[in-house]
């Protein structure tokens, strides 16, 4: 810092004894002497990058209805409910929790792909908005199968995320997207129990 302190301060004195006009030096009675300045900011490491990972892409349905415990979550009746679910991790920089403070809208498009003519595709969508302190969101969605549009078939499904704006006076871009696939989910006709 010292060596670059020196630098300015020589160069100041050589602009001083260069003849450029308008300049009057510290020589001229009552004259304020040139100012130097610099700064130092550690932004670099500090802010940091925001980043986020999408994991535990989950479905199930809710229905108790055969109440066998081995029966499977992943295949329900068309009038069952059932839930959609993953989770959104950001990591810990200060530009992160700023931006988790501000209130950041998390977008999350549920894609549900049917198999074969009788299975339809079905798109559904949910939003959270973060909240200071919290990184990491478990977002859920809930619906009844034939509400949605789910036909008897098979399903892949997979979704879409998108981060931002956020949800106040000082809106931003959107600043991040991702996608995760894929889990199976198979719909009977109702009343088959």
């Amino acid at each position: 810092m010292a060596n670059e302190m020196d630098a300015m301060v020589a160069a100041a004195k050589q602009f001083r004894g260069s003849g450029v006009q308008g300049f009057r030096g510290t020589e001229a009675l009552g004259s304020q002497p040139r100012e130097l300045s610099s700064t130092e900011a550690r932004s670099q490491s500090i802010i940091g990058p925001v980043t986020f990972e999408l994991k535990d892409l989950r479905v199930a349905g809710l229905g108790t209805n055969p109440a066998d415990p081995a029966n499977s979550p992943f295949i329900i009746a068309e009038d069952e409910k059932y839930e959609l679910s993953l989770t959104v991790e950001f990591n810990k920089t200060p530009l992160t929790e700023l931006l988790m403070c501000l209130g950041t809208e998390i977008t999350v498009d549920f894609g549900i792909e049917g198999y074969g003519i009788k299975a339809p595709e079905v798109n559904v969508q949910t939003i959270c908005i973060t909240e200071k302190g919290v990184f990491s969101y478990t977002i859920v969605r809930q619906g009844v199968a034939g509400n949605d549009g789910l036909k008897p078939g098979l399903y892949e499904i997979g979704a879409v995320v998108t981060t931002g704006p956020v949800r106040n006076e000082c809106t931003t871009k959107i600043w991040g997207h991702g996608y995760i696939k894929e889990v199976n989910l198979q719909v009977y006709p109702a009343g088959q129990e």
